[in-house]
């Protein structure tokens, strides 16, 4: 039998907490916001820092036109992104209550439910923004991530497994499926995907995180710190490597607490 790293004792328990911070599209810092299950709506361009979305003008054009749905969605991101959880869960319900069956505004709703903590109504929101016949891999990717919410990681891991038959060795839904695992205590398989993931899209900060977390689990810091920092301005990735460290250091001590 293996021995397992103490920082995996019991990973659950230490992950939930960063995995509640998800990445629905947020501005990047130099922290590890980024662990987390990929909810987010955009395909993320490395090295790229995004601009805050002015949400003063978003906010007049939605008074001006409070019953268009793209203005509505439009603005709802912006709040999401700018950490205006509650506020863009409000404004997404009245969209979609104006529009119940547009699959744009339920898939942002239901991401904006789960940004705001709300995992089974976010489930069930997720659910309607697509179908059996018709099914969108982020969607699903997004329902797998909702669902390691709820503890329910075998069914999430068959959402992302059903994702992956769309887009095979997707790097954000194999990112999300190695987490899912680290939440079953399975480091081995958890490196073993993110590590597939890292391979194919190396330059995503997102997966290059939660690749580095895993290995940082393991006991494997030096190899972990050396993907955190990949590519990236000396300050910038000494910043990503004390993030590291403490986050990691965190969890040693409430290992060592139980």
């Amino acid at each position: 039998m293996s021995k397992r790293s103490p920082l995996a004792s019991p990973p659950a328990r230490f992950l939930l907490p960063a995995l509640l911070v998800l990445a629905l599209g947020g501005c990047q810092t130099t922290g590890l916001e980024d662990i987390t299950g990929a909810l987010g709506g955009k395909t993320e361009t490395a090295g790229k820092q995004d601009a805050k979305p002015d949400v003063d003008a978003l906010r007049e054009r939605y008074r001006a036109k409070p019953s268009d749905p793209n203005v509505a969605l439009e603005y709802g991101k912006a709040l999401r992104e700018t950490g205006q959880r509650a506020q863009a869960v409000a404004v997404l319900e009245q969209a979609v209550l104006g529009h119940p069956s547009n699959k744009a505004l339920l898939a942002g709703y239901g991401r904006a439910l789960a940004d705001n903590g709300n995992f089974q109504q976010a489930f069930d929101v997720l659910s309607r923004a697509h179908t059996p016949e018709d099914p969108d891999w982020r969607i699903l990717s997004a329902q797998g991530a909702v669902l390691d919410q709820l503890g329910r990681n075998e069914e999430a891991q068959q959402y992302y497994a059903t994702a992956l038959k769309i887009v095979p060795d997707e790097p954000l839904v194999l990112s999300n499926l190695g987490l899912s695992y680290v939440l079953q205590n399975n480091l081995p398989r958890a490196e073993e995907t993110l590590r597939r993931a890292y391979e194919r899209n190396p330059a995503n900060s997102r997966v290059r995180t939660n690749f580095a977390f895993v290995l940082g689990l393991e006991g494997k810091q030096s190899e972990a710190e050396t993907i955190v920092k990949a590519d990236l301005p000396p300050a910038e990735a000494e910043a990503k490597v004390a993030a590291l460290r403490q986050l990691l250091a965190k969890r040693q001590q409430r290992a060592d607490n139980k």
